[in-house]
């Protein structure tokens, strides 16, 4: 099963989705870490020098434990999954494949991060940026209790590229 197999008819079990993006998983390749990789390496050049390595370092390993997570991933889950937000992730998720498309060319694979961030979201419920993840400013993804701080949500939850719009952290209160 893959993600577009999904029966958005009927309640999805986190195990649904599971299986699902083991079925995307199987369907990545060395080439296609490589690719997009390749492709954040060179995107990377509008972001301060300061964060240019420690991000690439974090989305690069990102993308390899999200898809080796998934793949190991043998938990049985018991809970559902809400089937409106999936399926506005999902969506959001395929607009932002073919806006790179339309933007950047196929030159990247946009698999493992449709894995990473769906997993990451609705299978362990944390955000799509690990706690710790650095922001301009000395600011981070923090947790606090049993809820997760982003300082920099509300500035790119309508920003086209970003999956801030489903991701579970809030935003970092103002001090």
């Amino acid at each position: 099963m893959i993600i577009k197999e999904l029966d958005f008819s009927r309640k999805i079990s986190k195990n649904d989705l599971l299986e699902a993006l083991k079925g995307e998983a199987n369907q990545v390749h060395i080439h296609d870490f490589i690719k997009t990789c390749s492709f954040l390496q060179k995107n990377m050049e509008h972001v301060h020098p300061h964060y240019q390595k420690e991000y690439i370092k974090m989305y690069t390993e990102g993308y390899l434990k999200g898809y080796r997570d998934v793949k190991t991933d043998k938990t049985s889950y018991n809970e559902y999954v809400d089937l409106v937000e999936l399926e506005e992730s999902i969506q959001l998720l395929e607009k932002q494949e073919q806006l790179m498309e339309a933007n950047f060319g196929n030159n990247r694979s946009f698999k493992p991060y449709l894995i990473m961030s769906l997993y990451t979201t609705f299978i362990l419920e944390e955000p799509v940026h690990p706690v710790g993840t650095p922001f301009p400013g000395g600011l981070k993804v923090r947790k606090d209790k049993d809820i997760y701080y982003c300082p920099v949500k509300e500035n790119n939850e309508n920003n086209p590229l970003a999956v801030c719009g489903f991701c579970i952290a809030e935003q970092e209160p103002e001090m």
